[in-house]
Protein backbone atom coordinates (compact mmCIF):
# COMPACT_ATOMS: atom_id res chain seq x y z
CA UNK A 1 0.00 0.00 0.00
CA UNK A 2 1.69 3.11 -0.97
CA UNK A 3 1.96 6.30 1.70
CA UNK A 4 -0.22 9.35 1.31
CA UNK A 5 2.81 11.78 1.16
CA UNK A 6 2.97 15.58 1.87
CA UNK A 7 1.22 17.41 -0.60
CA UNK A 8 -2.10 15.38 0.18
CA UNK A 9 -5.10 16.31 1.50
CA UNK A 10 -6.33 14.81 4.82
CA UNK A 11 -9.91 14.81 5.81
CA UNK A 12 -11.08 15.36 9.14
CA UNK A 13 -14.33 14.28 11.10
CA UNK A 14 -14.79 16.81 13.57
CA UNK A 15 -14.04 20.17 14.15
CA UNK A 16 -12.92 20.44 17.77
CA UNK A 17 -9.89 20.89 19.49
CA UNK A 18 -8.27 17.66 18.30
CA UNK A 19 -8.83 17.84 14.76
CA UNK A 20 -7.18 21.78 14.82
CA UNK A 21 -3.96 20.20 16.46
CA UNK A 22 -4.25 17.58 14.06
CA UNK A 23 -4.22 19.95 11.41
CA UNK A 24 -1.70 22.43 12.94
CA UNK A 25 0.88 19.18 12.62
CA UNK A 26 -0.58 18.50 9.04
CA UNK A 27 0.04 22.25 8.18
CA UNK A 28 3.69 21.62 9.51
CA UNK A 29 4.54 18.77 7.55
CA UNK A 30 3.16 20.15 4.29
CA UNK A 31 -0.37 18.50 3.77
CA UNK A 32 -3.69 20.11 3.03
CA UNK A 33 -6.47 19.84 5.34
CA UNK A 34 -10.56 20.02 4.91
CA UNK A 35 -13.26 19.06 7.95
CA UNK A 36 -16.14 18.10 8.08
CA UNK A 37 -18.79 18.66 10.55
CA UNK A 38 -21.70 21.40 10.98
CA UNK A 39 -20.42 24.10 12.84
CA UNK A 40 -18.15 26.93 10.86
CA UNK A 41 -15.33 28.98 12.01
CA UNK A 42 -14.65 26.00 14.06
CA UNK A 43 -11.44 25.25 16.16
CA UNK A 44 -10.00 23.00 13.11
CA UNK A 45 -11.72 25.18 10.44
CA UNK A 46 -10.19 28.14 11.55
CA UNK A 47 -6.40 25.86 10.40
CA UNK A 48 -8.37 23.86 7.72
CA UNK A 49 -8.06 24.93 3.78
CA UNK A 50 -11.58 23.81 3.22
CA UNK A 51 -14.57 23.36 6.23
CA UNK A 52 -17.35 21.44 4.58
CA UNK A 53 -20.64 22.11 6.04
CA UNK A 54 -22.75 19.36 6.74
CA UNK A 55 -24.66 16.76 9.54
CA UNK A 56 -22.46 14.25 10.71
CA UNK A 57 -25.49 11.90 9.71
CA UNK A 58 -25.55 13.12 5.99
CA UNK A 59 -24.19 9.91 4.34
CA UNK A 60 -24.32 11.68 0.96
CA UNK A 61 -22.21 14.57 1.93
CA UNK A 62 -19.66 12.61 3.40
CA UNK A 63 -19.11 10.80 0.46
CA UNK A 64 -18.83 14.33 -1.50
CA UNK A 65 -16.51 15.13 1.19
CA UNK A 66 -14.17 11.90 0.88
CA UNK A 67 -13.85 12.21 -3.03
CA UNK A 68 -12.05 16.12 -2.08
CA UNK A 69 -9.90 14.16 -0.04
CA UNK A 70 -7.03 11.41 0.03
CA UNK A 71 -7.42 9.92 3.62
CA UNK A 72 -10.07 10.31 5.88
CA UNK A 73 -9.29 10.28 9.75
CA UNK A 74 -11.20 11.81 12.86
CA UNK A 75 -11.26 13.76 15.89
CA UNK A 76 -14.81 12.78 17.29
CA UNK A 77 -15.72 9.22 17.55
CA UNK A 78 -19.50 9.54 17.07
CA UNK A 79 -20.05 9.00 13.64
CA UNK A 80 -22.69 7.02 12.13
CA UNK A 81 -21.31 3.77 11.62
CA UNK A 82 -23.40 3.88 8.08
CA UNK A 83 -21.77 7.27 7.71
CA UNK A 84 -17.89 5.77 8.23
CA UNK A 85 -19.02 3.02 6.13
CA UNK A 86 -20.25 5.32 3.12
CA UNK A 87 -16.93 7.04 2.92
CA UNK A 88 -15.13 3.85 3.36
CA UNK A 89 -16.56 2.69 -0.36
CA UNK A 90 -14.60 6.22 -1.89
CA UNK A 91 -11.52 6.86 0.21
CA UNK A 92 -9.80 4.93 3.03
CA UNK A 93 -11.12 5.90 6.83
CA UNK A 94 -8.19 4.78 9.68
CA UNK A 95 -10.01 3.72 12.10
CA UNK A 96 -11.74 1.69 10.06
CA UNK A 97 -15.89 1.80 10.92
CA UNK A 98 -15.48 -1.28 12.74
CA UNK A 99 -13.52 0.10 15.05
CA UNK A 100 -15.93 3.26 15.53
CA UNK A 101 -18.76 1.05 15.98
CA UNK A 102 -17.18 -0.86 18.86
CA UNK A 103 -15.60 1.91 21.06
CA UNK A 104 -18.86 4.78 20.54
CA UNK A 105 -20.89 2.16 22.24
CA UNK A 106 -20.40 1.04 25.82
CA UNK A 107 -21.98 -1.66 25.72
CA UNK A 108 -20.55 -2.89 22.64
CA UNK A 109 -16.70 -1.95 23.67
CA UNK A 110 -17.48 -3.57 27.38
CA UNK A 111 -18.41 -6.77 24.84
CA UNK A 112 -15.64 -6.78 22.92
CA UNK A 113 -12.97 -6.51 25.63
CA UNK A 114 -14.53 -9.41 27.64
CA UNK A 115 -14.89 -11.58 24.56
CA UNK A 116 -10.96 -11.06 24.15
CA UNK A 117 -10.64 -11.66 27.53
CA UNK A 118 -9.20 -8.41 28.69
CA UNK A 119 -9.75 -6.63 32.01
CA UNK A 120 -12.85 -5.57 32.83
CA UNK A 121 -15.14 -4.85 35.30
CA UNK A 122 -18.67 -6.93 35.59
CA UNK A 123 -21.19 -5.24 33.83
CA UNK A 124 -24.64 -6.32 32.98
CA UNK A 125 -26.97 -4.81 29.82
CA UNK A 126 -29.83 -3.32 31.35
CA UNK A 127 -33.27 -2.31 29.24
CA UNK A 128 -36.11 -2.68 31.31
CA UNK A 129 -36.06 -1.53 35.15
CA UNK A 130 -36.35 -5.49 36.05
CA UNK A 131 -32.95 -5.98 34.30
CA UNK A 132 -31.91 -3.42 36.77
CA UNK A 133 -33.06 -5.35 39.17
CA UNK A 134 -31.92 -8.79 38.55
CA UNK A 135 -28.40 -6.66 37.98
CA UNK A 136 -28.51 -5.37 40.90
CA UNK A 137 -28.49 -8.42 43.25
CA UNK A 138 -26.22 -10.31 40.80
CA UNK A 139 -23.47 -7.60 41.06
CA UNK A 140 -24.16 -5.60 44.47
CA UNK A 141 -23.69 -2.13 44.59
CA UNK A 142 -22.07 0.02 44.53
CA UNK A 143 -22.35 0.27 40.79
CA UNK A 144 -22.21 2.69 37.94
CA UNK A 145 -25.35 2.80 35.73
CA UNK A 146 -24.05 4.30 32.50
CA UNK A 147 -25.90 4.82 29.12
CA UNK A 148 -24.89 2.30 26.51
CA UNK A 149 -23.61 5.03 23.91
CA UNK A 150 -22.69 9.07 23.52
CA UNK A 151 -21.27 9.93 27.09
CA UNK A 152 -17.97 11.29 27.92
CA UNK A 153 -16.86 13.64 30.31
CA UNK A 154 -18.80 11.48 33.17
CA UNK A 155 -21.61 12.69 31.55
CA UNK A 156 -24.88 10.09 31.22
CA UNK A 157 -23.69 7.56 34.28
CA UNK A 158 -24.48 7.55 37.87
CA UNK A 159 -23.00 5.99 40.88
CA UNK A 160 -25.76 4.36 42.70
CA UNK A 161 -25.83 2.33 45.87
CA UNK A 162 -29.49 0.85 45.86
CA UNK A 163 -32.25 -0.30 43.93
CA UNK A 164 -34.04 2.76 44.91
CA UNK A 165 -30.79 5.35 43.68
CA UNK A 166 -30.45 2.84 40.67
CA UNK A 167 -34.12 3.58 39.17
CA UNK A 168 -34.32 7.16 40.03
CA UNK A 169 -30.76 6.90 37.79
CA UNK A 170 -32.45 4.92 34.73
CA UNK A 171 -35.45 7.04 34.38
CA UNK A 172 -33.03 10.11 34.37
CA UNK A 173 -31.33 8.45 31.93
CA UNK A 174 -34.38 8.55 29.57
CA UNK A 175 -32.47 6.08 27.49
CA UNK A 176 -33.85 2.58 26.28
CA UNK A 177 -30.35 1.14 26.81
CA UNK A 178 -27.92 1.22 29.52
CA UNK A 179 -24.61 -0.37 31.26
CA UNK A 180 -24.70 -1.15 34.92
CA UNK A 181 -21.00 -1.85 36.19
CA UNK A 182 -19.19 -2.91 39.51
CA UNK A 183 -18.18 0.50 40.68
CA UNK A 184 -14.11 0.13 40.59
CA UNK A 185 -12.33 1.15 44.02
CA UNK A 186 -9.48 2.53 42.13
CA UNK A 187 -6.04 3.43 43.40
CA UNK A 188 -5.32 5.94 40.72
CA UNK A 189 -6.50 5.99 36.86
CA UNK A 190 -3.63 5.51 34.20
CA UNK A 191 -4.02 5.83 30.36
CA UNK A 192 -2.23 4.91 27.40
CA UNK A 193 -2.05 6.62 23.91
CA UNK A 194 -0.46 4.63 21.31
CA UNK A 195 -0.24 4.70 17.47
CA UNK A 196 -0.19 1.62 15.06
CA UNK A 197 0.81 2.02 11.80
CA UNK A 198 -1.12 0.59 8.49
CA UNK A 199 1.54 -2.64 8.50
CA UNK A 200 1.11 -2.96 12.33
CA UNK A 201 3.85 -1.48 13.41
CA UNK A 202 2.73 -0.64 17.00
CA UNK A 203 4.73 2.82 19.40
CA UNK A 204 2.89 3.23 22.78
CA UNK A 205 3.57 6.38 24.75
CA UNK A 206 4.74 6.25 28.09
CA UNK A 207 1.92 5.86 30.52
CA UNK A 208 0.53 8.53 32.25
CA UNK A 209 -1.96 9.41 35.34
CA UNK A 210 -5.08 11.45 35.25
CA UNK A 211 -6.61 13.38 37.94
CA UNK A 212 -10.05 14.79 37.38
CA UNK A 213 -12.31 17.30 38.80
CA UNK A 214 -16.16 17.41 38.35
CA UNK A 215 -15.78 14.11 35.93
CA UNK A 216 -13.40 16.01 33.74
CA UNK A 217 -10.01 15.61 33.51
CA UNK A 218 -8.04 17.87 35.37
CA UNK A 219 -4.34 16.97 35.94
CA UNK A 220 -2.13 13.97 33.67
CA UNK A 221 1.23 13.64 34.66
CA UNK A 222 4.02 11.55 32.97
CA UNK A 223 5.28 9.32 33.44
CA UNK A 224 2.90 7.79 36.04
CA UNK A 225 4.06 7.03 39.24
CA UNK A 226 3.49 3.22 39.22
CA UNK A 227 6.10 0.77 38.79
CA UNK A 228 7.82 -0.68 35.61
CA UNK A 229 5.91 -4.13 35.22
CA UNK A 230 2.89 -2.49 35.87
CA UNK A 231 3.50 0.16 33.04
CA UNK A 232 5.06 -2.82 30.93
CA UNK A 233 1.62 -5.07 30.85
CA UNK A 234 -0.42 -1.52 30.17
CA UNK A 235 1.31 -0.63 27.17
CA UNK A 236 0.89 -4.60 27.02
CA UNK A 237 -2.44 -4.86 27.33
CA UNK A 238 -3.42 -2.06 24.61
CA UNK A 239 -0.75 -3.47 22.11
CA UNK A 240 -3.31 -6.23 22.18
CA UNK A 241 -6.44 -4.15 22.14
CA UNK A 242 -5.22 -2.41 19.23
CA UNK A 243 -4.38 -5.18 16.82
CA UNK A 244 -7.71 -7.48 18.36
CA UNK A 245 -9.49 -4.00 16.73
CA UNK A 246 -7.03 -3.64 13.34
CA UNK A 247 -6.86 -0.11 14.68
CA UNK A 248 -4.66 2.11 12.62
CA UNK A 249 -4.18 5.40 13.73
CA UNK A 250 -3.77 6.71 17.51
CA UNK A 251 -6.24 5.26 20.39
CA UNK A 252 -6.05 5.72 23.87
CA UNK A 253 -7.01 3.22 26.79
CA UNK A 254 -8.32 4.45 30.09
CA UNK A 255 -7.21 1.98 33.26
CA UNK A 256 -8.13 1.97 36.54
CA UNK A 257 -5.44 0.60 38.80
CA UNK A 258 -6.90 -1.49 42.22
CA UNK A 259 -5.35 -1.20 45.15
CA UNK A 260 -3.82 -4.82 44.86
CA UNK A 261 -1.84 -3.33 41.77
CA UNK A 262 -4.09 -5.03 38.91
CA UNK A 263 -5.58 -3.40 35.83
CA UNK A 264 -8.72 -3.13 35.02
CA UNK A 265 -10.05 -0.77 31.60
CA UNK A 266 -12.15 1.65 32.15
CA UNK A 267 -12.71 2.99 28.44
CA UNK A 268 -11.40 3.05 24.76
CA UNK A 269 -10.88 6.42 22.60
CA UNK A 270 -9.88 5.75 19.05
CA UNK A 271 -8.48 8.66 18.42
CA UNK A 272 -5.81 11.72 20.01
CA UNK A 273 -6.99 11.75 23.49
CA UNK A 274 -7.18 14.90 26.26
CA UNK A 275 -4.69 12.52 28.36
CA UNK A 276 -2.39 12.69 25.56
CA UNK A 277 -1.76 16.44 24.95
CA UNK A 278 1.33 16.45 26.90
CA UNK A 279 3.01 14.53 24.50
CA UNK A 280 3.06 18.26 21.79
CA UNK A 281 5.94 19.45 24.46
CA UNK A 282 7.09 16.35 25.92
CA UNK A 283 8.16 14.31 23.47
CA UNK A 284 10.07 13.45 20.23
CA UNK A 285 6.88 12.96 18.18
CA UNK A 286 3.34 13.95 19.42
CA UNK A 287 0.09 11.76 19.82
CA UNK A 288 -0.98 14.12 16.69
CA UNK A 289 1.64 13.65 14.35
CA UNK A 290 1.67 10.08 15.01
CA UNK A 291 -1.69 9.89 14.02
CA UNK A 292 -1.05 11.84 11.01
CA UNK A 293 2.28 9.29 10.37
CA UNK A 294 -0.51 6.07 11.12
CA UNK A 295 -3.30 7.55 9.02
CA UNK A 296 -1.00 8.62 5.66
CA UNK A 297 1.01 4.86 5.90
CA UNK A 298 4.20 6.52 7.49
CA UNK A 299 6.68 5.52 9.64
CA UNK A 300 5.50 6.23 13.07
CA UNK A 301 7.77 9.06 15.21
CA UNK A 302 9.58 8.09 17.88
CA UNK A 303 7.70 8.41 21.59
CA UNK A 304 10.83 8.93 23.88
CA UNK A 305 10.37 11.82 26.37
CA UNK A 306 12.08 14.85 25.55
CA UNK A 307 12.66 15.50 29.52
CA UNK A 308 12.37 13.38 32.64
CA UNK A 309 8.74 14.88 33.85
CA UNK A 310 5.59 16.60 31.86
CA UNK A 311 2.02 17.40 33.13
CA UNK A 312 -0.61 18.92 31.42
CA UNK A 313 -3.13 21.20 33.65
CA UNK A 314 -6.76 21.58 31.76
CA UNK A 315 -8.29 24.97 30.76
CA UNK A 316 -12.49 25.07 31.56
CA UNK A 317 -14.51 27.69 30.54
CA UNK A 318 -15.29 27.95 34.07
CA UNK A 319 -11.96 30.38 34.43
CA UNK A 320 -13.32 32.96 31.84
CA UNK A 321 -16.45 33.67 34.14
CA UNK A 322 -15.03 36.78 35.57
CA UNK A 323 -12.37 38.03 33.82
CA UNK A 324 -9.18 36.54 31.34
CA UNK A 325 -6.72 34.26 33.07
CA UNK A 326 -3.58 35.88 34.24
CA UNK A 327 -1.30 34.54 31.31
CA UNK A 328 1.68 36.80 31.43
CA UNK A 329 2.27 35.57 35.29
CA UNK A 330 1.74 31.70 34.38
CA UNK A 331 4.17 32.47 31.35
CA UNK A 332 6.84 33.65 33.83
CA UNK A 333 7.57 29.93 34.13
CA UNK A 334 9.84 29.17 31.64
CA UNK A 335 8.78 25.83 31.29
CA UNK A 336 4.96 26.80 30.78
CA UNK A 337 3.38 26.33 27.37
CA UNK A 338 -0.01 27.78 26.76
CA UNK A 339 -1.93 26.16 24.05
CA UNK A 340 -5.50 27.61 23.65
CA UNK A 341 -8.59 25.94 21.37
CA UNK A 342 -9.91 28.66 19.64
CA UNK A 343 -12.98 28.16 20.88
CA UNK A 344 -15.35 31.76 20.79
CA UNK A 345 -17.46 31.30 24.29
CA UNK A 346 -16.43 30.50 27.38
CA UNK A 347 -18.76 27.88 29.22
CA UNK A 348 -18.52 26.69 32.46
CA UNK A 349 -17.06 22.82 31.94
CA UNK A 350 -15.79 23.86 28.23
CA UNK A 351 -12.38 22.71 26.88
CA UNK A 352 -10.88 25.95 25.86
CA UNK A 353 -7.04 24.95 26.11
CA UNK A 354 -4.03 23.42 28.41
CA UNK A 355 -1.04 24.53 29.50
CA UNK A 356 2.36 21.70 29.74
CA UNK A 357 4.79 21.97 31.89
CA UNK A 358 8.38 19.98 32.02
CA UNK A 359 10.63 19.44 34.69
CA UNK A 360 13.67 17.47 35.87
CA UNK A 361 12.05 15.89 38.88
CA UNK A 362 8.66 15.04 40.17
CA UNK A 363 9.22 17.23 43.03
CA UNK A 364 9.73 20.02 40.35
CA UNK A 365 6.70 19.14 38.41
CA UNK A 366 4.75 18.78 41.68
CA UNK A 367 5.76 22.33 42.27
CA UNK A 368 5.10 23.69 39.18
CA UNK A 369 1.92 22.59 39.02
CA UNK A 370 1.07 23.68 42.09
CA UNK A 371 1.56 27.20 41.11
CA UNK A 372 -0.30 27.33 38.03
CA UNK A 373 -3.45 26.38 39.40
CA UNK A 374 -2.69 28.85 42.61
CA UNK A 375 -2.60 31.27 39.57
CA UNK A 376 -5.81 30.02 37.74
CA UNK A 377 -7.58 29.34 41.41
CA UNK A 378 -8.07 25.72 40.45
CA UNK A 379 -8.94 23.57 43.61
CA UNK A 380 -7.04 20.21 43.82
Amino acid sequence: MKPILPGSTIGILGSGQLGRMLALEARRMGYKVQTFSPEKNSPTGQIADLEYIADYNNAEAAKEFAHAVDVVTLEFENIAFDVATAIETVKPIRPRPSVLHTAQHRLREKTFLSTNLFPVTPYRRITTEADLEKALSELQTPCVLKTAGFGYDGKGQAKVNSLDEALVAWRKLESDEAILEVFVNFDREISVVAARGVDGQFTPFTPVENSHRHHILDVTIAPARISESLAVKAIEITHNVMNALDCVGVLCVEFFVTHDGNLIINELAPRPHNSGHWTIDGCVTNQFEQQLRAVCGLPLGSAEMTSPCCAMVNLLGDLWQHSEPDWVQILSDPAAKLHLYGKHEARIGRKMGHITITAETMEALAVSITRIKNILGIGS
